[in-house]
């Protein structure tokens, strides 16, 4: 009635219908649903035209959604709210479903995800070798072109960005944040932004995620290098300061650190080559869609 006075002439009432969801025992918060209510109600008599949709099935490959009706199947292109456009994933537009000037702005907001910004946010313990395969990676991605990529390494991060901070819980948080603002402003605009801290806090980690993860994809990588070979490649004795006491809250060793869990992508340098390990992120990276095959 609402949308009646407000000059609407069409409504689509769907199967959940402004439904809430379920309960905690994933029970329907609405019964009954919102088509049985519309079709009980005595107050739909309107101007409107009412149209009640049925349950839409994937047909073959591509957002193309078929329901049988009279013997016959529709086919139709389906957008939900919140679902990326089909040139956002790499899929044409077909002529026929807006005007051409839709079509160009749509392509132009939402590129293919190959065009896409995007973040490697490498994590793991200090001497595990995330620069060197971070640095090795950029090496790969710059070779390949399309779009510029930054290095934000961790001890370059701390001389220009963070040069005031101390290496207390709460500093390295706002350095990591800071990493992870400026990743999201790299994402944002195009480009690829490849993170290599040590980040060994998961609150902080899932935090940055979701800075970068409103501009584009957010790939973790957890580069899994033991403590004991991290120590055994400890060129500058900050192993062994750590354990003398004389570095406090040193990550590993007076201080945890937070594996990831879920990381897009696990790496161990121990008995591997560089050029390998920078070749997997690549490999997943095409995986999704991220870059070119």
């Amino acid at each position: 009635m609402i949308r009646a006075n407000h000059g609407c002439t069409h409504f689509i009432v769907g199967r959940d219908h402004a439904g809430p969801g379920k309960n905690s025992n994933s029970e329907d918060f609405m019964v009954p649903d919102a088509q049985e209510l519309f079709r009980s109600s005595t107050k739909t008599k309107s101007a409107l035209r009412w149209w009640i949709s049925s349950t839409w099935s994937m047909c073959g490959k591509g957002p193309v959604f078929t329901r049988q009706r009279s013997a016959r199947a529709i086919r139709f292109w389906i957008f939900r709210a919140g679902t990326a456009p089909p040139s956002a994933r790499g899929l044409e537009i077909p002529e026929w479903f807006s005007f051409p000037e839709v079509v160009r702005e749509l392509r132009r907001t939402s590129p293919p995800r190959s065009n896409q910004g995007f973040t490697v946010f490498f994590t793991g313990l200090s001497g595990s070798g995330k620069s060197t395969i971070a640095n090795a990676l950029m090496v790969k991605l710059m070779e390949m072109g399309g779009r510029p990529v930054t290095l934000l390494d961790g001890d370059v991060v701390r001389k220009h960005l963070s040069s005031e901070l101390g290496f207390s819980k709460e500093h390295r948080d706002i350095n990591i944040r800071r990493i992870g603002y400026v990743a999201s402003e790299i994402t944002k605009n195009g480009g690829i932004a490849i993170c290599a801290p040590i980040a060994p806090y998961t609150a902080t980690r899932r935090s940055v995620r979701e800075m970068v993860e409103s501009f584009g994809a957010f790939v973790e990588v957890h580069v899994a290098t033991s403590l004991e070979e991290c120590e055994r490649r400890d060129r500058k004795g900050l192993y062994k300061l750590a354990r003398e006491g004389k570095i406090k809250e040193f990550t590993g060793i007076s201080d945890p650190y937070e594996a990831p869990t879920a990381a897009e992508l696990v790496v161990d340098t121990e008995g591997t080559e560089v050029d390998y390990c920078a070749q997997q992120v690549l490999l997943k990276l095409e995986s999704m869609g991220l870059i070119a095959a």
